[in-house]
């Protein structure tokens, strides 16, 4: 079946799926998912992926269990489909999509922070700026609206990728020693697109779909061209395949590892060993200026960030509820230092919270007739998050203390030192087998291969710090000039004054 015919079938629509037919789908069509050297032909039960398909199963099973947050009627079929695909039209809808983005995000505690909702933002932020795209090429903006329609009709779950590979990062993607080391156009053909090289980061490669992010670090130049093109396409297309980092899910319980054991999403790097894509579903193509432009004129990067801070907030509360239930259970709440660090935690949370809610409220229609979030406050939380977490983390870090060395597993509560272990881990307001799964939790979060990932998740979420501060600083500066011109005319006042008053 080729891939129109595929978009076609698409078309009649299934509706907002369960889990089962989500792990059914992945055993069927599996995404080209290399592990530790060998080729994974089932996701759902290979051991370092399974438990995140399972909870990835779970936030589909959830949407039915809160049906009249998570669901709406499809504008095509009439079906329930997820409301993350919906294109807002008022600032009630937009709400009703951060209500539904809630549900996911409060189940994983904000720990799979690439849940589906992330690009089903996304992409329907491009089928809302379709005619951007079309500016282009008309076919590219029929493209968008009909994968995006393919996508919420079906309930697809996507990952991306967006990075070139980190080799030779003193020189731009056309100047590395390789040509084909960055994913670029190799050549054109009737078909479509071929493609070879390489993307980075693919985060939750247990999927049906990927969808390949316009790059905004090129040049206009000819050389650059080749690297400038959007498109997606299904995950288990022929020349595809994601390379994943170790996974940090060992199989360990729930008691164990309670975060790794549930939420490993994965990370991958991406190889396209001349893989063709259709025209059929290419958005962008040798066009570098309208590459560098389609996260904002879009407004995909506003609604991605939207769900982003959704996700802050469910982390954040997540964090606050286990800083105090260790407090509590260790008796430590009289010290003043942790009444501050207790503090701190509430105060990153209530910000976040703001910020959603002034996104919210200050909301308005883009050039499209779109609802979009104001971008101010999405902007200002996305740049403060990636400092906020790892403090708060360390907070966790300096509230356990040795604490958090002092965690027995599941077996030793079993074992034959079950007794020592009841006397010696006890805590000032719980018995020994009450407080060791909560710092066992903390550990999760603060000490282990999963939670050191989280840290190095959140600091570079968006990209380089660095990076997002001067694109800020750039984006915003007329604003900033503003406020330079205000506190300038009052330096001038008391000048005025001063030197008015000496020439009197």
């Amino acid at each position: 079946m080729n891939n129109q015919s595929r978009l076609d079938v698409g078309a009649a629509s299934t509706g907002a799926r369960r889990g089962a037919q989500l792990l059914a789908q992945l055993t069927q069509r599996p995404p080209a998912i290399w592990y530790q050297g060998q080729a994974v032909t089932d996701v759902t039960k290979h051991p370092a992926l399974r438990a995140g398909a399972r909870s990835l199963a779970a936030l589909y099973d959830l949407q039915w269990q809160q049906p009249e947050v998570s669901l709406f009627s499809s504008p095509t079929s009439g079906k329930p489909v997820a409301r993350s695909f919906m294109l807002p039209k008022t600032q009630e809808e937009l709400r009703s999509i951060t209500a539904a983005m809630q549900v996911w995000q409060n189940y994983t505690h904000g720990m799979m922070g690439r849940a589906p909702d992330y690009l089903n933002r996304a992409i329907s932020a491009y089928a809302a700026g379709a005619p951007f795209l079309a500016g282009a090429d008309p076919q590219f903006g029929r493209n968008a609206v009909r994968y995006h329609q393919y996508v919420r009709e079906n309930d697809l779950c996507l990952t991306h990728t967006l990075a070139a590979p980190q080799a030779n990062r003193g020189v731009s993607v056309s100047h590395q020693a390789d040509p084909f080391l960055a994913a670029r156009i190799k050549e054109e053909n009737d078909a479509g697109l071929v493609i070879r090289g390489a993307r980075m980061l693919a985060t939750l490669p247990i999927a049906d779909e990927i969808m390949v992010f316009p790059s905004t670090l090129l040049k206009a130049t000819d050389e650059d061209a080749p690297y400038a093109f959007a498109f997606s396409i299904a995950a288990s297309t022929p020349g595809l395949r994601f390379i994943c980092r170790e996974s940090f899910d060992y199989g360990r319980s729930h008691f164990d590892h309670p975060l790794g054991s549930r939420f490993e999403e994965m990370d991958a790097v991406v190889v396209f060993d001349d893989v063709q894509v259709p025209w059929e579903n290419v958005f962008l193509h040798r066009d570098v200026n309208r590459c560098n432009q389609a996260y904002a004129r879009t407004g995909a990067v506003v609604h991605m960030t939207h769900q982003v801070i959704v996700k802050n907030i469910a982390k954040s509360e997540f964090l606050l509820g286990l800083a105090h239930l260790m407090i509590d259970t260790i008796g430590i709440e009289g010290f003043q230092h942790v009444h501050e660090k207790l503090a701190e935690l509430w105060v990153n949370l209530e910000t976040m919270k703001a910020c959603l809610r002034a996104a919210e409220a200050d909301a308005a229609l883009d050039e499209w007739g779109v609802i979009r979030p104001a971008w101010n406050p999405l902007d200002a939380a996305r740049n403060l998050f990636p400092r906020l977490y790892p403090r708060m983390v360390e907070i966790i870090q300096q509230l356990g203390a040795g604490g958090l060395m002092a965690t027995p597993t599941e077996a030793d509560l079993k074992g034959p030192l079950a007794e020592d272990i009841r006397r010696y881990y006890q805590a000032a307001r719980a018995e020994a087998f009450e407080r060791v799964p909560i710092f066992r939790l903390a550990w999760d979060v603060a000490l282990s291969a999963f939670g050191s990932r989280q840290v190095l998740y959140e600091r570079f979420f968006f990209g380089d710090p660095v990076r997002m501060a001067g694109a800020l600083t750039a984006s915003h500066n007329s604003e900033m000039q503003r406020h330079a011109e205000m506190v300038r005319a009052f330096v001038k006042q008391g000048r005025d004054e001063a030197f008015a008053g000496a020439a009197g």
